[in-house]
């Protein structure tokens, strides 16, 4: 038998209300959907078991941690029977309104190890007009309730390039979250996807964007970020480590770096279970069918909810890994891509690599490609370079 796949992400689409920028399948938790998701999901797993030896684990939504002390026992108890646990890396995401010192145990009783945090903002008329649910006072109260549980490894999402937000209100917001002390930084830019709210007002003309404050937000995170401590790894991604530079004087990816989505990143194979989630396993890329009611439907009757599945040319595929690791700040090792692909990166993309090389955006020398930091601020525009 091939090789077990050692990454697994799950899905869990319930929110207590929809935030006004998220374009992410998601919907209100029911009480008995919720539990029909539950039951699911567990069917889901045993079904992906005996492929299954996860090393990350990577738990979304939605809002993962809305599911009640019941819920989340089931879902963990199924997966210490079919042997899941024990991966390295098993991370949740939470709502600061969301977190309680019961759930947080329990978290902890079966191996969770790390917690993302979507805080987005410190601000509170910026979070109302986000439609997040939390308060600022909650997110100090539930960094602490994870804190006196043992969680040793704590991310803070945050956003930038909200509407009305000021460079005054983000310097605020980012020496409040250097004052936490947390293990990894994520930090976005607002996106205006379709169907969302926000995109409504920006098409209505509420407000406007403002890109040239969204370029000095993000250089004042990488500035605040630097200085506090974390090494950016991503364009988004921030994390700690004293031992970042390895001994050839190169910045290495630092230790806390979310091992999960580094595994996205560099190609890496993964079961995606749950609604809308998407997996890619030897070859094949899956997707789950985006509504609850009929993924719940597929499983009791045992089958797989998959919507979509397509098998990716190696050259097709070897694009995508190149477009996702140039978003990291080590970019491609050449010997690493060939490793990974079996496709050299030197004669397959070296017109596209000497266009960004022109223009400023990126370096090569002989070891390796990547985008400088400039190129990183447009990495979306360079990796479409790469896709066949």
């Amino acid at each position: 038998m091939p090789d077990t796949v050692t990454n697994l992400y799950l899905h869990v689409p319930f929110c207590a209300q929809k935030c006004a920028y998220c374009a992410f399948y998601s919907e209100a938790a029911s009480g008995e959907l919720v539990n029909r998701y539950t039951a699911a999901l567990v069917r889901e797993l045993e079904m992906v078991a005996a492929d299954l030896k996860p090393k990350t684990i990577f738990c979304g939504g939605g809002t993962p941690s809305l599911l009640n002390l019941r819920q989340w026992e089931t879902i963990l108890r199924a997966m210490e029977r079919l042997e899941l646990l024990g991966a390295t890396e098993f991370s949740v995401e939470c709502n600061p309104a969301t977190v309680s010192a019961d759930k947080a145990k329990l978290f902890r009783d079966f191996g969770i190890n790390r917690i993302s945090m979507g805080v987005q903002s410190l601000d509170e008329p910026l979070l109302d007009r986000l439609g997040r649910i939390h308060s600022r006072a909650m997110v100090f109260k539930s960094f602490d309730i994870l804190r006196r549980a043992g969680f040793e490894n704590i991310n803070l999402d945050l956003m930038f390039a909200i509407p009305t937000q000021t460079m005054d209100i983000w310097h605020a917001t980012l020496n409040e979250a250097m004052a936490m002390q947390s293990e990894h930084l994520s930090s976005y830019e607002v996106i205006y996807e379709d169907d969302t709210p926000l995109f409504d007002q920006l098409q209505a003309g509420e407000f406007s964007v403002n890109e040239e404050l969204a370029c000095e937000m993000y250089e004042e995170l990488i500035s605040r970020a630097t200085t506090g401590g974390f090494h950016q790894y991503e364009i988004a991604n921030f994390a700690r480590d004293s031992k970042s530079i390895n001994p050839a004087g190169q910045p290495a990816i630092p230790a806390l770096a979310c091992k999960h989505n580094l595994n996205y990143w560099r190609g890496g194979s993964y079961y995606g279970l749950g609604p809308s989630a998407t997996g890619y396993v030897r070859g094949v890329r899956t997707k789950n069918w985006s509504n609850t009611q009929l993924y719940c439907d597929q499983l009791e009757k045992g089958k797989r909810a998959i919507e979509s599945s397509e098998e990716l040319s190696p050259l097709r595929r070897a694009g995508e890994i190149a477009a996702f690791g140039l978003r990291m700040n080590a970019g491609w090792p050449f010997a690493d891509f060939q490793r990974v692909t079996s496709f050299d990166l030197r004669k397959e993309w070296a017109a596209e690599m000497e266009q960004l090389t022109e223009r400023g955006h990126a370096i090569r020398n002989d070891v390796k490609f990547h985008l400088t930091h400039q190129g990183l601020r447009f990495a979306d525009a360079a990796a479409a370079l790469f896709l066949r």
